[in-house]
């Protein structure tokens, strides 16, 4: 459900915010009085091209913002899938930010692409009128509106459907690569031999590249290591002047020798002692370590750095890890396995490929049988609505073509036709030319549809447009009677229409320190039947007139 509009610096529009309701929100206003500004500004902020020039005079930029709240877990799915940041209020902010040489769309405070902005908002909300995001014209739309319709004796049989669809798919993808002849498959056995036998020769071990690195490095650095320690040796051994440990055996015969004189001294002596151990056990330690490190294997070195070579070379073409050469092993003994039992697993390849379009195909031929049945019966719903709706003469038919290929819907094309005057053709429901009748039309196909379609909010413009009398009130009927399970917002100059709202919203033009501003606000029960009275009379509301208004909202809300 909308739940509000903010706008801001647009056109006539200084600043505005409506706070819509449930059920049916109609909007009436003078002539001129922006209606069709404060439309334009929904459908900015639904993706529609922001002209610069509706930047309000003076203003750096322009702002329009929609807020929604959903409770539907398949639309919060939905958008989760999409990547959009959900609170827990489960609200969805769309906001349109305009200005010169740049319009920024954001969901929820996430910058989002026009097509990620369509995507989502074709989800809450739908505007019927002489404007453009009407996703009942869109012949894509009308598969997807007939199945839903039909949903509960086609929906087993489409999910197998599509589950047989992808296998077959799949399965026709793997067969596009047993496109080659006998010199090309024996060309390609012997590519893949290579790189197994290259790998398995190499006889490769998870933690040995590891290893062999620790000794490289060692190798490389050995006189270095070497000199260092013998350094170390020299200062604790002495070999030129007095040693470490010359020094501390002195310090403790020196302490060993005043013991008498001090019992404290013992720990002293004690920790000498330790540190005399240490000297004499750390210098037999590093001598040794210089005597192995001195007689390092040249050729042992040389198969090292060899080795390291050979471990390298094949990261460079199978795999990071030797665990991804080993997997790339075993992909490889795959594929040449595949190309060695070629024209068998290509037989069994087509075989499969066959089965699955036989089965596919069945379940899409019942498919279309039910379809056809169900577009009839949708027809006749649509006819009835239609001519209630004053299209007395209207022919209206639901279009099933059969598809040159299958799909994963099947092999049907679905689409909406209709012809509003007696002796014309039907044609598609997008060339109907008048924006009232077409509003009609998608009202009349709503009202049938408001079980079935999942849309929360939509949104009525031009509806009444020609129209009058009987066929004002039928359509005043039709709005009310979908309002009952979705929001619905209509901009009207009838009082008819205008009568059953829930909640009414004035939209007047007027000036201000000079300049020309249009505001919206919402109106109490007294001011809706001011409204309805000044829509009936014009310019003059006399008590009769207000009577018949009060007279009319009464029976509106009966």
């Amino acid at each position: 459900m909308l739940k509000s509009l903010y706008v801001k610096n647009l056109a006539l529009i200084d600043e505005a915010e409506v706070e819509f309701g449930e059920g049916l929100n109609i909007l009436t206003g003078e002539t001129g009085a922006g209606k069709s500004i404060l439309l334009g500004s929904v459908n900015m902020a639904l993706g529609a091209k922001a002209d610069k020039d509706m930047i309000r005079a003076g203003a750096e930029y322009a702002l329009i913002e929609l807020t929604f709240s959903l409770d539907d877990d398949k639309k919060l799915d939905a958008l989760k899938k999409m990547d959009i940041l959900i609170e827990d209020d489960a609200q969805i902010v769309v906001t349109r930010r305009i200005s010169p040489g740049r319009t920024v769309s954001r969901i929820n405070g996430e910058s989002v692409s026009s097509t990620t902005l369509k995507d989502v908002t074709s989800l809450l909300m739908d505007i019927h009128g002489q404007h453009e995001h009407q996703s009942l014209l869109y012949k894509s739309k009308h598969l997807e509106i007939l199945d839903e319709y039909a949903k509960a004796s086609l929906e087993e049989e489409k999910n197998t459907l599509r589950k047989l669809y992808l296998a077959y798919c799949e399965t026709k993808e793997r067969l596009a690569g047993f496109d080659m002849n006998e010199e090309q498959r024996l060309r390609e056995c012997a590519f893949y031999q290579y790189e197994i036998n290259e790998i398995e020769e190499a006889n490769l071990r998870e933690g040995e590249e590891e290893e062999l690195e620790a000794k490289y490095r060692k190798g490389v650095n050995a006189k270095k290591i070497i000199g260092i320690m013998s350094a170390v040796y020299d200062v604790l051994t002495g070999s030129m002047g007095e040693s470490v440990s010359d020094k501390i055996g002195t310090s403790l015969r020196e302490v060993s020798s005043i013991l008498q004189y001090d019992e404290e001294l013992k720990s002293i002596c004690s920790q000498l002692e330790d540190i005399d151990a240490l000297c004499n056990d750390l210098g037999r330690e590093i001598a040794s370590y210089v005597d192995a490190a001195g007689d390092i294997d040249e050729e042992e070195f040389y198969n090292i750095e060899k080795r390291l070579d050979l471990i390298h070379k094949l990261q460079g073409k199978y795999g990071r890890t030797i665990a991804d050469i080993e997997a790339y092993l075993e992909k490889q003994k795959d594929k040449l396995s595949e190309l060695e039992n070629y024209q068998e697993n290509k037989q069994r390849l087509e075989s499969e490929l066959k089965e699955l379009y036989e089965e596919a195909l069945q379940y899409a031929e019942s498919i279309s049988v039910k379809r056809k049945e169900a577009a009839r019966k949708l027809s006749l719903e649509i006819v009835n609505e239609l001519k209630e709706l004053n299209f007395l003469d209207v022919n209206f038919m639901i279009e099933i073509r059969k598809l040159e290929e299958l799909t994963s819907n099947g092999l049907d094309e679905v689409e909406f036709m209709i012809a509003v005057n007696p002796g014309e053709t039907p044609k598609p429901l997008g060339k109907i030319a008048s924006g009232g009748e077409l509003s009609r039309v998608m009202l009349a196909v709503k009202n049938v549809l408001s079980d079935k379609d999942q849309v929360d909010t939509l949104i009525f413009d031009e509806i009444d447009t020609g129209i009058s009398g009987r066929t004002a009130q039928a359509v005043s009927l039709k709005l009310k009677s979908i309002s009952r399970n979705r929001q619905v917002i209509c901009i009207t100059h009838l009082a008819q229409i205008a009568a059953p709202a829930d909640n009414h919203f004035l939209i007047e033009k007027s000036v201000k320190e000079g300049r020309t501003v249009t505001d919206i606000y919402k109106l109490s029960d007294e001011q809706m039947i001011d409204e309805l009275a000044r829509i009936l009379s014009g310019a003059e509301v006399t008590d009769k007139v207000l009577e018949n208004a009060r007279e009319m909202k009464k029976m509106a809300m009966a």
